[in-house]
């Protein structure tokens, strides 16, 4: 029963992710803030974290690196991670914070039903309609 956390300020995204997602066996929860995703992550461990690029106090940025630190560090288990883009120029974002796929908004529900379908199986899924520049997406410096 796949179990998915959503970190977003804005309802709208919440309500549309919950309404592709939910049912079956799959288990949608949400948080508003960023700095709610760590202890998330911790109290119950998701199959799947979802970040929302601008949520107010902590960005997904800053909430995926958190969570990969943490990983690092050996304080929490690798979860794997969907991070939700406004614009093409943040792939270099999503790339810099280690995530494990992007998908611009507005999220379309067939995109947002095959990115989570990859990425629980455990592949990367890439937003095709961003066909980013080599420059955006060159992996980050050793």
């Amino acid at each position: 029963m796949p179990d998915i956390l959503v970190a977003t300020d804005a309802q709208w995204i919440l309500d549309e992710i919950t309404s592709v997602l939910s049912g079956g066996d799959t288990t949608v929860r949400g948080v508003n803030r960023g700095a709610e995703v760590t202890p998330a992550v911790e109290d119950y461990v998701p199959d799947l974290v979802i970040l929302d690029l601008q949520i107010g106090n902590m960005g997904g940025m800053a909430a995926a690196m958190d969570l990969r630190l943490e990983e690092s560090a050996g304080r929490l288990p690798r979860v794997r991670i969907l991070m939700l883009l406004d614009r093409r120029p943040d792939v270099f974002l999503a790339r810099r914070s280690d995530v494990d796929g992007w998908l611009v908004k507005p999220v379309s529900p067939i995109k947002l039903r095959k990115a989570v379908g990859e990425l629980l199986a455990g592949k990367p899924y890439r937003d095709t309609a961003l066909t980013p520049d080599p420059v955006l997406v060159a992996p980050p410096a050793e």
